[in-house]
């Protein structure tokens, strides 16, 4: 049966969690996995709102279930204590890693253990996550969702000046945030495998998706009526939460997988192919040494 993202089958008794589940993308993740039964951990930084993300759901969907755990992607000494929390859930079918800083700023910055803001935040911070939580992603057989992002076809991976040391702008600085993103999440599917596990890595994009195209939710999005008139260009962030959606809870997924938007940037999600830069394996395997090495945390699949 043809993938529906706006019939979703029952989920009930699943357990997701999202990061990042307060604001954008994630809401509206948050949202529909809610709306189709489903139990939702919302990870965030502020806990207000993660409140208001939590009210605002349950005023769309009354029967949700929904919690919160405190986590900084920023720093990573929140991260032992967010996984802690995670083990704590009844089961765990999917860790949606969503969360991420998209605008870094014109001047380059750098998360509490000093690692530049991008890729610290979106793929140090997830990478040690992974790494503390895959205990209880075993235990589940639970996937991990990976966020990719159409700007890794604009900008170089230059893995060789990944925390931007050398040269820095905002947009590169996110690209190769992003490009580390894809390339572990090709990297930790090959490692997985090898290991036996029964842990699934899949990758997902949002496309061309636009907080101003979105549905109004007060306090969470503020859509501007005349973008929509870039509609057959751009979609909200609900219809971008649709490949990760698909990602974490459609039976049919694999390891390895890519899903993103059907016409390139906006359409209903379907399976695609990653950047050839993504799948090299010579890449994926600096890329493991480098994130062991920023982060201080060894990431070990019981393989050695």
């Amino acid at each position: 049966m043809a993938w529906n993202p706006r019939n979703l089958p029952d989920l009930t008794g699943r357990v997701y969690a999202v990061t990042g589940g307060n604001a954008g993308i994630g809401y509206f993740i948050t949202e529909q996995l809610a709306a189709a039964g489903a139990r939702v951990a919302l990870l965030g930084r502020d806990p207000s709102r993660l409140r208001a993300a939590v009210e605002m759901v349950r005023t769309r969907v009354g029967s949700a279930s929904l919690s919160t755990i405190p986590l900084d992607l920023a720093d990573l000494d929140s991260v032992p204590a967010a996984v802690e929390a995670l083990g704590r859930l009844d089961r765990l079918d999917a860790l949606i890693e969503n969360a991420g800083s998209t605008a870094p700023g014109p001047v380059r910055r750098t998360t509490k253990q000093g690692l530049e803001l991008a890729v610290g935040t979106n793929h140090f911070g997830h990478f040690a996550l992974t790494a503390l939580a895959m205990p209880v992603l075993t235990a589940s057989s639970a996937r991990v969702v990976l966020a990719g992002s159409l700007i890794t076809r604009m900008y170089p991976y230059d893995i060789d000046d990944l925390q931007s040391s050398r040269k820095y702008s905002d947009f590169r600085a996110y690209a190769l945030s992003k490009h580390a993103v894809q390339s572990f999440a090709m990297e930790l599917d090959r490692r997985l495998r090898a290991a036996g596990s029964p842990v699934r890595a899949i990758l997902a994009h949002p496309g061309f998706s636009l907080e101003r195209t979105s549905p109004a939710r007060p306090g969470i999005t503020q859509p501007v009526p005349v973008m929509r008139l870039l509609a057959p260009y751009t979609h909200g962030k609900d219809h971008g939460a649709w490949p990760a959606v698909r990602a974490a809870a459609d039976p049919a997924v694999t390891g390895g997988a890519y899903y993103g938007p059907a016409f390139g940037g906006v359409g209903r999600p379907r399976l695609g192919k990653v950047l050839g830069a993504s799948r090299d394996p010579e890449r994926g395997r600096r890329l493991w040494e480098l994130s062991e090495e920023a982060t201080g945390v060894r990431f070990s699949l019981g393989d050695s």
